[in-house]
């Protein structure tokens, strides 16, 4: 705005999020979505913009022409769009022209649609007796997002939200997360010196790199579960800071318990306690949500990451929760077609669509008898980050 205002910021007709700039690419229409302004542009489902905050950062342009170039209308998730597909665009999609377009979510919101709602009855969960409130979806990729829901908004600390019907219609979200998970796994195990004998066997058996440490683990175990295996190695997983819920970018990772050993052994383990890690570190923001009043009984993954069945199990063992896996992998495009099916008038609300939509595949339980096991290494994990802290004080001290 300040260094190219006349080529540019004056001759830009609107601003969007992606998910509005593909739907207004599909439709013509400027309207935005409400979980894009809600989660991403500071707008309020009840209030609307506010003029103050523009003015503030300096940006009071936005407040020009009723708001016209970053949205005066703000449609809920499901919502249909003008007149459906334009011809253009059905041309270049090759689909039908005047289909049913749906106002947009943010893609983890997808996921955490297309996963939440789905009908558990027969699994033996308890959260089949229990409002849908009690589900936590967790969409768990390159990063990590936590969606829970609740029927009156509730302010967690380190928490984003509560944000109304930004993705289910008439609930609050709060929304945690976990910076670069699934890079983080990747960066361990690629770092490791035994790396490349990893990757050898692995295309020798045809099979992944992760599948193929899943596999060694279970070798090296001998008699004890699989997790045992890290009793004396433990991560601090916030390598590029933590988002939630302590929310402080200054945090760095760590690792206790290396040894000088470099071979497959020794990175499978370390594998395995970056996975326990990112779990702890689910389990902590559970705490907070429930602390600041969510009552949480069942955990509903889905993303890259849900398809590791060590990370599955992990979670499950780690938060004393079952796992909820969904019958279609890519439930965030199951949430695509949760909103699409509301648009063109096949279900009367988002919530029975979810319901009709959304199937369970799996069900992973916790080894409840591993639990005084993993209490022990969650003290551990507690104390990394204050210790961590410590340090930090000691360094900024005279």
């Amino acid at each position: 705005m300040k260094n190219l205002r006349e080529t540019c910021w004056d001759k830009a007709g609107h601003f969007f999020d992606l998910p509005d700039f593909l739907s207004w690419k599909a439709t013509g229409v400027t309207a935005r979505s409400l979980c894009s302004l809600v989660c991403k542009w500071t707008y309020s489902a009840e209030k609307g913009w506010d003029d103050s905050f523009w003015k503030l950062i300096g940006l009071e342009d936005f407040v020009a022409d009723n708001y016209s170039k970053i949205g005066n209308q703000v449609l809920p998730p499901g919502a249909s769009l003008g007149n459906g597909l334009t011809p253009e665009a059905a041309r270049d999609l090759g689909l039908p022209a005047g289909i049913a377009v749906a106002a947009s979510l943010i893609d983890a919101h997808a996921g955490g649609l297309g996963v939440i709602g789905a009908d558990v009855r027969g699994h033996g969960l308890a959260c089949e007796g229990q409002p849908v409130t009690s589900r936590l979806a967790v969409i768990c990729g390159t990063s990590s997002c936590h969606m829970g829901i609740s029927k009156d908004p509730i302010f967690v600390p380190g928490v984003w939200g509560p944000y109304f019907s930004a993705m289910v219609p008439g609930f609050w979200l709060n929304e945690g997360g976990q910076s670069v998970t699934g890079k983080l796994i990747d960066h361990v195990v690629r770092g490791h010196a035994a790396f490349p004998e990893l990757q050898a066997k692995a295309t020798a058996r045809c099979q992944s790199v992760y599948a193929y440490l899943n596999s060694h683990l279970d070798l090296i175990k001998k008699a004890r579960p699989v997790g045992f295996l890290t009793v004396d190695l433990h991560v601090w997983p916030d390598f590029h800071g933590n988002r939630s819920p302590l929310a402080d970018l200054t945090l760095k990772g760590m690792v206790t318990g290396l040894k000088l050993s470099q071979d497959l052994d020794d990175l499978a383990i370390l594998y395995l306690a970056t996975v326990q890690a990112i779990a702890f570190g689910t389990r902590l923001i559970i705490e907070a949500l429930e602390a600041a009043g969510h009552s949480l009984s069942t955990l509903f993954l889905c993303g890259g990451l849900s398809k590791n069945p060590l990370f599955v199990q992990m979670h499950a063992d780690i938060t004393g929760m079952p796992v909820v896996l969904s019958q279609e992998v890519e439930s965030v495009l199951v949430g695509a077609a949760i909103l699409g099916a509301c648009a063109s008038g096949d279900f009367a609300s988002v919530q029975e669509a979810m319901s009709r939509m959304s199937k369970v595949g799996k069900v992973v339980f916790p080894r409840l008898e591993d639990k005084r096991y993993y209490d022990k290494k969650y003290q551990v994990f507690l104390k990394l980050v204050e210790h961590q802290k410590e340090y930090a004080a000691i360094m900024k001290g005279d």
